[in-house]
């Protein structure tokens, strides 16, 4: 793999301003308390033009889009694996309901950029310790402490 280079940190730094922008914000926030586990979970929590549906296009979009990046070689991975744990933190919240949601919508590779990079991060997190994606996991989930 390549060496981190200069372009490489600027667009890590354009993706982390892109999350500053109010809207934005908004929506991360409220993604703490969503606790959909299945697509009819979600549907209630994020009824179609709600803007809590908004708000969980915005954030996943958003973390597909910058794994896009990565999974094209447009952006070292590695770089960009130390220091996006939000996307780790948003698939633990959303994983429940993608696999029915691309059954529904027909489309086998929505959000598969973001499941590639999330799936990345736990292969590493394991490796440095294998349960510590488990207690992650746990965590988001607020199973555990």
């Amino acid at each position: 793999m390549d060496k981190p280079n200069h372009h490489d940190v600027e667009v890590i730094l354009k993706l982390y301003e892109l999350r500053r922008e109010d809207r934005m914000r908004k929506a991360r926030g409220w993604l703490f308390g969503y606790k959909a586990s299945n697509a009819a979970e979600h549907q209630a929590a994020c009824p179609p033009g709600s803007d809590q549906d908004a708000y969980y296009r915005m954030i996943t979009s958003y973390w597909d889009m910058a794994a896009s990046f990565v999974t094209s070689g447009a952006l070292n991975k590695e770089l960009f694996l130390q220091s996006a744990g939000e996307l780790l933190f948003t698939w633990e919240k959303t994983k429940g309901n993608i696999a029915e949601t691309r059954k529904a919508m027909g489309n086998p590779g929505y959000l598969s950029n973001f499941e590639t990079v999330a799936q990345a991060m736990i292969d590493n997190m394991n490796r440095a310790n294998p349960k510590a994606y488990e207690a992650f996991s746990a965590r988001v989930r607020g199973a555990g402490a």
